[in-house]
């Protein structure tokens, strides 16, 4: 099996899953209880927490989620609740996750204004826009820090210095998130200082049902979702102790060798693209063709996706036939797999419905090795030729 769907899920690291699993036969007790068996699991939270705050930006506190779209709704309801008596005006991007865009929706119909950017033809916002934007009315900015479909590398950090910079001259203060569920795990995250940062851990081999939102000491949001206090009172329920764990335990491995991973997988990435391209005709890369390896490197190709349009076939009949090989690669976001009509992302980058449909993503892990892409490369161009000799017979 060769997987090429790890911006969708990915595997986990076999030390998480014995560690879930030792933790779910043996130090099950409730973080809450006053007995020593809630006293060792306190200390296992405590522990993960610290962890992950050693790979944040210092100066923020941890609270843990059930993954990204709860991380990026307790992001955005909780900053509007807080700071609408101030404002009412919201920007974020056209390219976002669902969770972003369906939760702005939301606050759309509550009476906020929401002010959706645009991107380049290579998926990129241009920060100076940001800039340009900027009212005293604004309380809340989001832009994701990796797009989920073409890996674009988005000017977080600048945006980010921008408001910061408004609220410094202006007196006021418009908050900064970003989603960066696709960044965290691939790209450095500790020099970048940000409002609100949302993670889930099924994207770097760490369990689903995990995640956490990094948050600005200085922020202090309401409460998320309310009854035991839980997580300082942030978000009460009893907490996930051994998907916590776990999730710690992915998100040191992660980082561990970052760099020479990062590396290795750019040269994965370029090498299928490169063959894939010298293969086949008419195939068109959707994103920037230059990699980057921080957050720094806005409008290049974040090193775990490749997304690519082959002209005159579909995508998705494409998928199915690499599913034959058992090679398994997506059309789009897996979270957007189950709805109708065309890539919002491709869509707001200028494609066309035939491109958008013949288009797929390959994204990468650390488990991928050289070998695995040849064969992808000769499975890939089997099945766009066969494609594409049946189409021109219709």
């Amino acid at each position: 099996m060769i997987y090429l769907d790890n911006s969708a899920t990915t595997r986990q690291y076999d030390e998480v899953t014995e560690l879930m699993y030792r933790m779910a036969k043996e130090n099950y007790g409730n973080p809450s209880s006053l007995h020593s068996l809630g006293f060792e699991a306190g200390n296992i939270l405590f522990d993960a927490r610290r962890d992950i705050e050693d790979l944040m930006h210092p100066g923020g506190e941890v609270i843990f989620t059930s993954g990204g779209t709860e991380s990026d709704n307790m992001a955005l309801v909780s900053t509007v609740r807080k700071l609408r008596r101030r404002g009412s005006r919201i920007l974020t991007t056209r390219i976002e996750h669902p969770a972003v865009l369906e939760t702005c929706r939301r606050l759309s119909d509550d009476g906020f204004t929401v002010e959706y950017l645009s991107v380049d033809r290579e998926g990129c916002v241009d920060p100076e826009t940001v800039s340009e934007l900027l009212t005293d009315d604004t309380i809340l900015v989001s832009i994701m820090a990796v797009n989920n479909e073409t890996g674009t590398i988005q000017p977080v950090i600048p945006a980010a210095r921008a408001v910061r910079e408004y609220n410094r001259k202006n007196g006021t203060k418009i908050v900064f998130h970003t989603d960066a569920v696709q960044a965290f795990g691939k790209l450095p995250l500790d020099d970048a200082a940000f409002d609100l940062v949302s993670v889930s851990g099924h994207k770097f081999h760490g369990p689903k049902g995990t995640g956490f939102l990094y948050m600005n000491k200085d922020l202090k949001l309401p409460a998320f979702m309310t009854g035991g206090g839980q997580e300082n009172g942030y978000r009460s329920s009893t907490e996930n102790t051994a998907g916590i764990a776990g999730l710690g335990l992915a998100a040191r491995m992660s980082y561990d060798n970052l760099i020479t991973k990062m590396e290795r997988m750019g040269e994965l990435n370029d090498y299928l693209r490169r063959g894939l391209m010298t293969e086949l005709q008419d195939v068109v890369l959707n994103g920037p063709e230059e990699l980057g390896y921080t957050l720094l490197d806005y409008r290049k190709r974040c090193p775990g996706v490749l997304n690519l349009t082959f002209k005159g076939t579909r995508g998705e009949v494409l998928l199915h036939t690499l599913e034959q090989d058992r090679i398994y690669v997506s059309t789009g976001s897996a979270c957007s797999s189950h709805k109708t009509g065309d890539s919002h992302v491709l869509q707001a980058m200028g494609l066309d419905h035939k491109a958008i449909e013949g288009a797929i993503r390959f994204s990468f892990s650390e488990f991928n090795t050289i070998e695995e892409m040849d064969y992808v490369i000769e499975k890939t161009r089997a099945a766009v030729t066969r494609f594409r000799k049946l189409g021109s017979f219709r």
